[in-house]
């Protein structure tokens, strides 16, 4: 990952951090996560159930995948800086997926508080469809 970037002057519009991957996501990760975040949905551990409404499988709960997106944006441009995260989730993440988490900086706004930047974030399954699509706000020291 790269370093995590403090001072307007080091980052422009265009730049993209170095994409991260995690996973194989596991059934035992999302029912560690269903345990963190106390939604315990049959669908998300109960293959019978998940196969009774209709699914293939159990999937992962998109918090997870919002989750590691927003990681991965706070290991780019730090936790104390974010000012806004917004996703939406556009397909599911099944066992055994790889997840490719990606982000470039969109615009740059200055104030007496110093730089805002804004940035397009990206989960993708290996298939290459997007899982969860971000945008968020970091206040950058001048």
């Amino acid at each position: 990952m790269a370093k995590a970037l403090s001072a307007v002057h080091e980052i422009k519009v265009g730049d993209q951090a170095e994409p991260r991957t995690f996973g194989p996501i596991t059934r035992t990760d999302i029912v560690r996560y269903a345990g963190a975040s106390g939604d315990f949905n049959p669908i998300h551990h109960d293959e019978g159930f998940a196969r009774s409404a209709g699914f293939p499988t159990v999937f992962s709960i998109g918090m997870l995948q919002a989750g590691l997106l927003a990681s991965y944006a706070t290991d780019w441009l730090g936790a104390r800086n974010v000012r806004r995260y917004r996703v939406r989730f556009l397909e599911q993440v099944w066992p055994d997926d790889e997840l490719t988490c990606s982000g470039k900086v969109t615009s740059i706004a200055h104030d007496a508080a110093g730089g805002h930047v804004e940035v397009e974030l990206s989960c993708a399954r290996q298939t290459g469809a997007v899982a969860v699509a971000a945008t968020a706000s970091f206040l950058l020291s001048s």
